[in-house]
């Protein structure tokens, strides 16, 4: 995924300064969506000058990549359950779990790569290759987990592990804008409770699956 333009060192302050601009920008678009966020909002939230601004985001585009890396990023938040370390069905039940908190904590508001997707998929070709390449990184760190699990001979060596992956990865983001258009967490809790008995039904010892 390419990053958005910004100076290739940064200071400290200067570190700062860009990333109070970027959480700005997410908590504006998670309320008011792209579209109806203005690089002069962002500004106005960061409280930071124009100059200051357009040094880091020489455009809104640039700051709308930013953000979508930001949010593409967010499965390795050191705070979460590290998804380069789903490689059992424990890992991947608290994984899910750590998502629907999320959207709990967040009233099932937040700015989301699936909710980007939902504004700019379609009016933004540009941010369209962008959150693909996203979503495509996510899958192949599923992936990754799912093939580990398989090659310790946790997983049956049927189990098309690619469409697991994606079934996964479409229960997240169908969940989330199902939760984030009813702002209720249940459409997430069910689709990923559902893929995920769907994975555990290839366990080669499934007894004691775990569960939420």
């Amino acid at each position: 995924m390419v990053e958005a333009t910004q100076p290739r060192r940064l200071t400290p302050k200067g570190q700062a300064t860009r990333a109070r601009i970027l959480e700005a920008a997410i908590a504006l678009i998670a309320r008011q969506g792209v579209a109806g966020t203005s690089v002069e909002d962002v500004r106005a939230a960061a409280e930071v000058s124009g100059s200051q601004l357009y040094h880091y985001f020489d455009s809104k585009q640039a700051l709308i990549r930013a953000v979508i890396t930001r949010q593409a990023e967010s499965l390795l938040d050191p705070s979460l359950p590290r998804i380069s370390t789903l490689d059992s069905f424990d890992a991947l039940r608290a994984w899910a779990d750590a998502a629907i908190d999320q959207q709990r904590q967040s009233d099932c508001r937040g700015c989301s790569l699936g909710s980007l997707a939902g504004e700019l998929s379609v009016s933004d070709e540009e941010s369209r290759g962008d959150l693909a390449d996203g979503f495509l990184q996510w899958k192949d760190l599923i992936l990754n987990g799912l093939n580990a699990m398989r090659d310790r001979g946790e997983l049956r060596a049927d189990a098309d592990l690619e469409q697991l992956a994606f079934a996964l990865l479409s229960a997240l983001q169908g969940g989330v804008l199902l939760s984030q258009t009813m702002l209720d967490v249940r459409p997430l809790e069910a689709a990923m409770d559902a893929t995920l008995a769907h994975i555990g039904s290839f366990l080669t010892d499934p007894v004691g699956l775990p569960g939420r």
